[in-house]
């Protein structure tokens, strides 16, 4: 595929990243690990992609996550959260917050339902992505400005429902070369001028033990998300009584680690073209993978959480009440139904977004049935 080519100020941009990467790599003696480089490459203060600027939602960015694509999306998973705060009350905490888009959907049909939480808390790592938030709330909620509040690190504890769109993708992660009984970790150097893949034996430690316990042919090639299955963890000890519920594309782990994906999930995100080079101007491209559900799974029940359902993103918003949402707009009316037609359609077609993404909840101290999963629940496939 050919690639549009960066302005100059951008190049540079990139080229000052690739030589503070390149200065850790020579600084770790000739090797990092790829989540290491991914790390670097996504989030390094003021450089990596998520931190350093460039636009990344929407038309102008580099890819387009559901709340961009319509309000009915924030407005369904209202519903959801509307449901857990009338349980156990408490508040709202949106982890990577992206445009801001999603957290003014959510207050501003929370309070429709009258349910607004007294905090909607986000936490983001990213100062530059946390000025764009606030720069959405104030132009599309500017009445719901004095509730949020940024977070670092999460809370010490939390009670209330913990959302997260399009997270655990973003998380770092190691790349595995599996071959006849041998486990390879696919790391990163540099030599003339240019990032290159290089494998290291792995013989013990946590990530082998990870490896070991994968069912996959030899010759293999996939990842392994440590950091996300961690933020699942760390989630469980802040939750004192509530839910989590998350959105991403990926798969349960038979499906992830199929014999036919033996090039794995890894993929990059460049103005709206998708491919597979992650040393293409790094800090100009979004690097993803696809999410591996039972690991988050058995994170969270290992960490003393319930799973409470696991199903596609288009079930999840029809149990929630999608399709009603979309009537309250006359079809008589085409200038205005037309439009959240085809985007109701992106969001729940199998060909777009509705089976490639996923949504797993986990409670802790909530013993009910959660509206998003009345329908279709897919546990059983993890």
């Amino acid at each position: 595929m050919s690639l549009p080519t960066p302005g100059p100020q951008a190049l540079a941009h990139s080229t000052v990243l690739s030589r503070h990467i390149a200065d850790a790599i020579h600084q770790a003696g000739g090797w990092i690990s790829f989540a290491r480089y991914m790390e670097l490459a996504l989030y390094a203060p003021g450089l990596g992609y998520y931190s350093g600027g460039a636009a990344k939602f929407g038309a102008a960015g580099d890819f387009v996550t559901a709340p961009e694509i319509s309000p009915l999306f924030g407005r369904s998973l209202a519903r959801q959260v509307a449901q857990v705060l009338q349980t156990c009350g408490g508040d709202v905490l949106e982890a990577g917050a992206g445009s801001g888009r999603l957290a003014c959907d959510l207050l501003n049909e929370l309070a429709l339902l009258d349910c607004l939480p007294q905090r909607y808390y986000i936490l983001e790592v990213s100062a530059d992505l946390r000025e764009r938030q606030r720069t959405t709330i104030l132009q599309q909620a500017p009445q719901m400005l004095a509730r949020v509040q940024w977070l670092d690190t999460l809370p010490a504890t939390f009670t209330g429902c913990m959302v997260g769109n399009e997270v655990l993708d973003a998380m770092p992660v190691n790349l595995l070369r599996w071959t006849q009984g041998a486990v390879f970790e696919r790391g990163v150097g540099w030599a003339d001028n240019a990032f290159m893949w290089r494998d290291q034996a792995l013989t013990a430690g946590r990530l082998y033990d990870a490896a070991r316990a994968l069912d996959v042919p030899a010759d293999y090639l996939s990842e392994i998300n440590l950091a996300a299955s961690a933020f699942i963890r760390s989630l469980a000890q802040c939750l004192q009584r509530g839910a989590l519920v998350l959105i991403d594309y990926g798969f349960g782990e038979r499906e992830y680690y199929h014999a036919q994906r033996n090039q794995g999930t890894l993929m990059c995100h460049y103005r709206h073209r998708a491919h597979a080079d992650p040393f293409y101007f790094p800090g100009l491209q979004d690097i993803t993978a696809h999410v591996d559900f039972t690991a988050m799974a058995v994170a969270g029940i290992e960490a003393g959480m319930r799973l409470a359902g696991y199903t596609s993103q288009a079930q999840f918003l029809i149990n929630c009440g999608i399709t009603d949402l979309l009537a309250l707009t006359p079809a008589s009316d085409a200038g205005a139904y037309l439009p959240q037609a085809s985007a109701l359609q992106k969001l729940m077609s199998p060909a777009e977004m509705g089976e490639l993404f996923k949504v797993i909840a986990l409670c802790k101290g909530l013993d009910i049935a959660l509206l998003g999963f009345i329908q279709g629940d897919r546990q059983r496939r993890l």
